[in-house]
């Protein structure tokens, strides 16, 4: 058998504390506290498969500022009740109530108890916005300008954005590209300054005074620009490394995950955003479009969307790593 100091190439070092720098499969004694430690360090990350929503969908909206655990999807195009509302605990998705207008293309923001539903299509376009608070949905001040595949950003259903989309005939032969953006203060919408670039479709995520937009449709064509909001003002930054739309996004501005889109056709690309870079990433299982999103660079979670079909399934994203580990006796 193998020793250590043969496959490392050292032997466990005595130490009177952690090192400062380990490497990836390091072991020392840490002689101080007598305990034997270890260092591993996993440079990407990986997708589990997790439970299906109940009703398969796409477009829909979702509380991108949820987590893994607690996540929530409403509405979208399922070919049969497009105000279905489904709530997931990290393992099971559970219908709750209905939107109060039934819409797909939809945008959503918050978390899984203090939700916002934007704008969207049902029979033209939608200016509706409505407010969830764990059980209920209730209709509230409408956006300015109605659109659908329009994007969010928000923490609560008190304090959001809601930028971009796209005004035009359906299907969308001649859909027209919007810069818009409106800020929600919990009863009303006021516009304030515009996308650099029209774009519909694209993934946000963030806070009210702190958003992202990344890729999506300019009309004609799809893009892989990013801009950031930081509550005055949008500023272009580095790109997305795949262009595509109808990309599911979550996260901060400086810790951002986007999750498949089309490029066209559908992908499964991964990457995660530190408020400079995109970093290319383990891509999902299932390559998709048109999905919902929640949670982390370091815990994603992506649900529905459309590849040929519908889609019903869940992936759970745990992203790249590093710890120190204290071994026991068994």
């Amino acid at each position: 058998m193998a020793t250590y100091k043969e496959i490392k190439g050292t032997t466990i070092e005595s130490l009177s504390s952690d090192p400062s720098n380990p490497i990836d499969g390091q072991i020392w004694y840490n002689s101080a506290t007598g305990e034997l430690k270890g260092y591993v360090n996993v440079s990407s990350g990986s997708w589990a498969t997790g439970n299906d929503m109940n009703t398969a969908r796409t477009s829909l909206g979702s509380a991108n500022a949820g987590t893994q655990t607690a996540a929530l999807g409403f509405g979208a195009n399922t070919y049969g009740n497009p105000g279905i509302t489904e709530s997931y605990n990290g393992t099971n998705w559970t219908e709750v109530n209905d939107l109060s207008n039934k819409r797909e293309a939809l945008a959503g923001a918050g978390t899984q108890t203090s939700a916002l539903a934007v704008g969207g299509y049902y029979d033209a376009n939608e200016d509706y916005t409505e407010q969830w608070n764990g059980s209920n949905w209730t209709e509230v001040g409408d956006l300015n300008t109605a659109r659908r595949y329009l994007m969010a950003s928000g923490a609560t259903n008190t304090a959001s954005l809601a930028f971009g989309g796209y005004v035009g005939g359906h299907p969308p032969s001649n859909p027209k590209a919007q810069v818009l953006t409106e800020s929600w203060g919990g009863s009303n919408w006021t516009e304030v300054n515009d996308l650099n670039t029209a774009v519909s479709g694209g993934g946000g995520c963030g806070t009210q005074t702190a958003a992202i937009q990344c890729g999506g449709n300019v009309s004609p064509g799809i893009v892989n620009k990013t801009e950031l909001w930081n509550g005055t003002n949008w500023t272009e930054v580095n790109n997305l490394n795949t262009t595509r739309y109808y990309n599911p996004t979550a996260g901060i501005t400086t810790a951002a995950i986007c999750m498949g889109g089309s490029e066209p056709p559908f992908t499964g690309a991964t990457e995660t955003f530190n408020g400079t870079n995109w970093t290319t990433d383990t891509s999902m299982t299932t390559a998709r479009y048109g999905g919902g999103a929640a949670g982390s660079t370091t815990a994603g979670l992506v649900f529905a969307g459309y590849t040929t079909t519908a889609l019903a399934t869940t992936e759970e994203y745990t992203g790249p790593y590093e710890e120190t580990r204290t071994f026991t006796a068994s």
